[in-house]
């Protein structure tokens, strides 16, 4: 059994998968607030978590993978050093080759949104490095987690 870092949750329907992280020292600028491009590697961190969650993480490692096409980060309030986030991930869509998540950073201590995101990546194959199809198999996990189909 694989160790995981998040969990399934109904806390912020309608998110189902969570995953914890910690602001560090070296998160933070000089105003003692996370610095805002430390945000996409604790959505990095909730989105390999889901993935890892529903068996499909080592789908795309070797000759293909995801690559980002697109970001959207909307900044909500400050989170500073130590506050514990939460970080909720789910598919809102799953296209011919790309794969678009939403994701939400809340402060545990008083479940204050800090941050959001939309991210499209497009899967590639590593040698030519053209879009791909999307395995059938990693929709049907996705689709089964999330109750629903996400063309």
């Amino acid at each position: 059994m694989e160790l995981e870092t998040g969990r399934v949750t109904d806390r912020h329907p309608p998110f189902r998968y969570a995953a914890l992280t910690r602001v560090w020292f070296s998160d933070t600028d000089a105003q003692g607030v996370v610095y805002y491009g430390r945000y996409l590697p604790y959505f990095d961190h909730a989105r390999f978590e889901y993935q890892r969650h529903l068996g499909v993480l080592r789908q795309w490692v070797g000759d293909r993978e995801f690559v980002m096409r697109a970001v959207v980060v909307e900044y909500e309030a400050p989170a500073r050093f130590d506050d514990l986030l939460e970080v909720f991930v789910r598919t809102v869509r799953i296209g011919r080759t790309s794969v678009t998540t939403e994701l939400a950073a809340y402060r545990v201590a008083d479940d204050m949104l800090m941050c959001r995101s939309a991210q499209t990546v497009v899967l590639i194959d590593v040698a030519t490095r053209r879009p791909v199809p999307i395995p059938d198999s990693y929709r049907a996990a996705i689709e089964a987690f999330e109750g629903r189909p996400l063309r």
